[in-house]
């Protein structure tokens, strides 16, 4: 019955059946995908697993990164205002969030430089990156990026984020307190057409901001280009995401002295860590819808690694050097592994095991903008060498050499010959050539 239901279900939602019905049935039909693949992904664990691994690396690292945001907001003044809405992001947990923040907050204001030391200080700051460096990792997986950025640009977008971060925050907790400036509220409150919106959008306020913080996180810190409008939809749905939450852990802990009762002081401590944990999931379930509308092609296939034929291997390998050479000639825009996803219509998951092989040949490399290029002189990269990647490449071996039957040897030996004839020594200078005649 199990299995009828679930094959019943893929056959509705992958089927065009709910397209007869028109827009709203388009409408239906892609929430229930994106819903189901979203299901699928956390059922397997790996968004759950991250999650718990970023409520660990946030335990560390709460610390050094409110102290590094607060000793850049000292110098704006604005600091206070920081201090007033940490209080409200933890409001859900009730009287328990007021008491986290004052302890948290007692901890930041007794951090001093020469009270850490140099050891002490270097790990605030190490704890401080290994946070955002988490973040990006987790965004990697969701955006099946296998390789993050490098090192020296790794470092300057998270010192910028570490920097910068707090100077938006500011901004934004300024526009906040201009609203709070009486002149300007009786303004508005008093305007008949402003009026209801004001209100409104005062109380939405905080969601806005979340969302917003949410669109900028799923935009900038994948290490692959994410459309702004997939950012604003992941952003959107899990700041809904996140406010439903927070309505429904507030009626929890209105209720749960029997939680309290049960495990007396660990109480805080645990509800502390399942509100991180579920901040968290949705941080990356927001990721996971942003990635799905930018990707619909992977809503069924989902984690799963496209299976490729022996053949499809080895002309993908020939396009990727016949492309990577192409624009090394003739630079346009450079090549990378999105644009050759793009250009081939191959998922980068698939392409990631060729380029490795390439790179790992010497026939491929890679720059500081992580561009592909050719690793060699490309009259000295033979097809041959090429296809030898991926018909060659990748074998584990075991411990003893196969013994082959002398007919399969002699055939074998003879594909190789005739593969080898094909290519008749033909560089991939000599491929580009003829391409341009």
């Amino acid at each position: 019955m199990i299995a009828f239901a679930r094959n019943w279900i893929e056959s509705v939602i992958w089927s065009d059946t709910l397209r007869r019905y028109g827009l709203p049935g388009r409408i239906v039909m892609g929430v229930l995908r994106n819903a189901y693949a979203v299901l699928r992904d956390i059922v397997s664990g790996q968004l759950t697993l991250r999650a718990m691994s970023l409520v660990y690396t946030t335990l560390l690292s709460i610390v050094p990164l409110i102290a590094f945001s607060f000793s850049v907001l000292k110098g704006l003044g604005v600091d206070k205002l920081l201090e007033e809405r940490l209080y409200t992001i933890l409001e859900p947990l009730g009287s328990k969030g007021a008491d986290i923040t004052d302890q948290v907050m007692q901890v930041v204001h007794s951090v001093n430089g020469s009270v850490l030391g140099g050891i002490g200080l270097t790990f605030f700051i190490y704890t401080a990156i290994t946070m955002v460096q988490k973040i990006e990792e987790a965004f990697n997986y969701v955006w099946y990026v296998s390789k993050p950025r490098n090192f020296a640009k790794r470092m300057t977008e998270y010192m910028l984020v570490l920097l910068i971060g707090p100077l938006v925050v500011a901004l934004a907790l300024g526009a906040i307190a201009s609203l709070g400036n009486e002149s300007i509220v009786r303004w508005f409150t008093q305007n008949s057409v402003l009026g209801p919106l004001f209100a409104a959008t005062s109380k939405l306020t905080p969601y806005i901001l979340i969302t917003g913080m949410f669109s900028f996180l799923y935009w900038f810190m994948p290490n692959t280009k994410v459309n702004l409008r997939s950012a604003l939809v992941g952003g959107l749905a899990g700041g809904i995401m996140w406010a439903t939450l927070s309505i429904v852990v507030a009626a929890f802990l209105a209720g749960s002295a029997r939680t309290q009762a049960v495990y007396a002081s660990f109480a805080i401590a645990i509800t502390t860590l399942l509100w991180l944990y579920l901040n968290w999931l949705i941080l990356l379930i927001g990721a996971q819808i942003a990635f799905y509308f930018q990707n619909p092609a992977y809503l069924k296939m989902g984690r799963r690694e496209p299976r490729l034929s022996n053949a499809m291997r080895e002309r993908i390998a020939l396009n990727v050097m016949f492309l990577v050479g192409r624009e090394f000639r003739k630079p346009v825009l450079g090549v990378n592994l999105d644009s050759l996803s793009r250009a081939l219509r191959i998922p980068s998951i698939a392409l990631v095991p060729i380029t490795s092989g390439l790179e790992a040949a010497g026939i491929l490399t890679t720059n500081e903008r992580e561009e592909l290029l050719p690793g060699r002189e490309m009259a000295r990269i033979s097809l041959e060498d090429i296809l030898d990647v991926v018909r060659e490449g990748g074998e584990t071996g075991s411990h003893q050499v196969p013994r082959w039957d002398e007919p399969i040897e002699t055939l074998g030996t003879n594909i190789d010959v005739a593969v080898s004839n094909t290519m008749s020594k033909k560089t991939l200078s000599d491929l580009l050539d003829e391409a341009d005649q």
